[in-house]
């Protein structure tokens, strides 16, 4: 992190790309990125007040069961149900409180409740695939939901994306805003995704995985999972530059 001293004299926070945890704008073997990426020289723009004191998102952006997938409808979506929490934390591991954080995810089938998908597994009338809470006082999230099944993709051969769900967090400012994939522990499609090994360090990669947590399922009703994120430094968990154009 750098000082950056405004035309008012403020001081503001400046972070520089990791580049060398973090995707190249352009991974030739995912394709599509090859048709989204800049093809000009980045342009630089310093962070103002706007960028680092934003947004002011508080918990009434969040309804009753927008943290329980399973709870949105008239009845219980198919699949297995999960649950999914972690700590929010910052660059020098000190707990995120009261941010954001937003999910969206396929169905058990592998399908999302989208337009744009067209994959041949059935939609569930009772899952929407998209949830979001606010971290609590120690940057504590939760989400109920069910375990989203892989799905085929047409990047390359009998391509298919390993089981993930997405997520996206403001941080406490716009510059820390993370979009990124939490993954499955042994999900024997790594080796073959693009998107997964588009991140170069192994150690990243690792901490893109989520851990199988016994002692905080609930019995005879739901497994659960620990993921913590860490929005900057040399821990943090790896972001998107880019959501993937078949979600």
């Amino acid at each position: 992190m750098t000082i950056n001293e405004t035309r008012s004299g403020l001081m503001l926070p400046e972070f520089a790309r990791d580049e060398a945890s973090h995707p190249p704008l352009d991974s030739p073997a995912y394709h599509s990125s090859a048709l989204r990426h800049p093809k000009q020289p980045l342009q630089y723009l310093p962070h103002y007040l706007t960028e680092v004191t934003g947004p002011l998102l508080g918990q009434d952006r969040c309804g009753e069961h927008d943290h329980d997938l399973t709870a949105q409808h008239d009845d219980e979506p198919l699949g297995e149900r999960i649950i999914v929490s972690g700590k929010v934390l910052d660059s020098n591991g000190k707990p995120v409180p009261n941010t954001l954080v937003e999910v969206w995810q396929a169905n058990a089938a592998g399908r999302y409740l989208h337009h744009g998908d067209r994959h041949p597994a059935p939609l569930d009338p009772n899952f929407s695939g998209t949830g979001r809470c606010m971290t609590d006082a120690e940057g504590n999230y939760r989400f109920v939901t069910i375990k989203p099944g892989a799905y085929p993709w047409k990047n390359h051969d009998n391509a298919w994306r390993p089981a993930h769900i997405h997520f996206s967090l403001f941080g406490q400012s716009f510059t820390q805003r993370l979009i990124t994939q939490m993954y499955f522990p042994g999900d024997p499609l790594f080796y073959q995704d693009p998107i997964f090994n588009s991140v170069r360090d192994e150690a990243a990669r690792e901490r893109m995985i989520c851990d199988f947590d016994l002692e905080s399922t609930v019995p005879e009703w739901a497994l659960s999972y620990k993921w913590d994120i860490v929005l900057r430094g040399p821990q943090a968990t790896v972001f998107e530059d880019d959501e993937e154009d078949d979600d």
